[in-house]
């Protein structure tokens, strides 16, 4: 079975999403998201996906988000398998930071991206 072709949205365009109601699913591991995580965020490690997948929204867009793109693509590709429209994040948190937006560690204040 070949992946579901994942559509790539640039950090703009995710902003947007979320604003219009996506869910921005970060899938890094615990020591990124203590790091830095963008503020709207829900945290559900890459390798707890498969098993946590009735906790992400089935009704909505998900916006999923790694540090540079690639275990969101996993985790994207995954969900369109379970008929969940998700979108990857191009460039993930390092591009999400470098437009500007904002990154909170995770004791709410100023975060970095590692």
């Amino acid at each position: 079975m070949t992946s579901p072709e994942v559509p790539q949205v640039d950090p703009e365009e995710a902003a947007r999403l979320i604003s219009e109601g996506a869910f921005l699913l970060d899938v890094r591991e615990d020591d990124e998201w203590m790091a830095g995580h963008a503020p709207p965020a829900t945290h559900v490690r890459l390798s707890e996906v498969p098993t946590r997948v009735a906790e992400i929204p089935g009704d909505k867009t998900i916006v999923a988000v790694c540090r540079a793109g690639s275990r969101s693509q996993q985790a994207a590709e995954f969900l369109r398998t379970q008929g969940v429209e998700a979108v990857n994040l191009v460039g993930g948190m390092r591009a999400w930071a470098a437009a500007g937006m904002d990154v909170l560690a995770d004791d709410g204040a100023a975060g970095q991206v590692i």
